[in-house]
């Protein structure tokens, strides 16, 4: 792991890690068991939820939502930039949410299976550090009001700000909003991937879901070969990039991996951290593999 701590340090990051085979007792980690900024890694459970009340019934994700233009909740993509109104299905919203990280999408579908249904959820997975207390608009609000302005989700507006000022932010406190630990959410991915986190179509559609995220540049940028198989969620704030997801092998190896950083300056655009993320859950996963 030296390798991973000795690049994050290069890029300038801090780094949390966990990765554990699916099917098997491998593990490994860095600050597994510590607290980390979810960011939008959080539109996990909520999707799970939103799953398990369709498979028992709860709700049908074939339902047509109409979305009229003008949402509150911010967002630099999807719904936020759209100026006419749009009619799609709860299923679809999903995609949107895990697809493109979407923030309308996500407040929505929030607003229909209930915060409190996905913490009764998570506690039943046993993941005790996992929350969710928020949606998008409301985290977002807070930075805006921790800021003295308001925030509308474009990190370019705070990259010149001072990281100490950064720091001050409720959003960036995983004890005062969203939080998990890397162990807890590569569990929640196992489970998922096993068919044990709720009924086994639900898990299916979490996993197909997980599988249409379009962004190439972190998890994915450590596993280039065409027969490796990445489905994962990222997670983005201020000084924050994150990425979760499941790594399937040709040979059936299935590995669950979380890597959370924390950047020393709030630059936005940054690629090379970016793809940390994929070469430090490449590394963790090559070491499983070979032990």
């Amino acid at each position: 792991m030296r390798e991973i701590l000795a690049r994050a340090e290069e890029v300038g990051v801090q780094v949390w890690l966990h990765a554990e085979e699916v099917d098997g007792p491998g593990r490994i980690g860095i600050g597994e068991s510590e607290p980390v900024v979810t960011a939008s890694v959080f539109k996990v459970p909520v999707a799970l939820e939103l799953a398990r009340q369709a498979a028992e019934g709860e709700l049908d994700l074939a339902e047509p939502v109409t979305v009229p233009p003008g949402h509150p909740t911010p967002s630099p993509y999807g719904l936020a930039t759209f100026q006419h109104e749009v009619t799609m299905s709860w299923a679809d919203l999903a995609v949107l949410m895990i697809g493109i990280s979407d923030n309308v999408a996500t407040d929505l579908i929030l607003a229909k299976v209930g915060i409190p249904k996905v913490a009764a959820l998570l506690e039943t997975l046993d993941l005790p550090n996992t929350v969710v207390t928020s949606d998008c608009a409301d985290l977002l609000a807070t930075i805006g009001e921790d800021l003295g302005e308001p925030y509308l989700d474009d990190e370019l507006l705070l990259a010149k700000l001072p990281v100490e000022r950064l720091l001050e932010l409720r959003a960036l406190d995983p004890k005062q909003n969203r939080g998990t630990t890397p162990e807890e959410i590569t569990k929640l991915l196992s489970l998922i991937w096993r068919d044990e986190a709720a009924p086994p179509r639900a898990c299916a559609d979490v996993r197909r879901w997980l599988g249409l995220q379009v962004w190439p540049h972190r998890l994915r940028s450590g596993f280039p070969d065409d027969a490796i198989k990445t489905s994962g969620k990222t997670g983005t704030l201020p000084l924050v990039r994150n990425e979760v997801g499941v790594v399937e092998y040709p040979d059936g190896g299935r590995y669950a991996v979380g890597v959370f950083t924390r950047a020393v300056d709030a630059r936005a655009r940054v690629p090379e951290r970016d793809a940390f993320i994929g070469f430090a859950a490449a590394h963790a996963v090559g070491l499983l593999r070979s032990a």
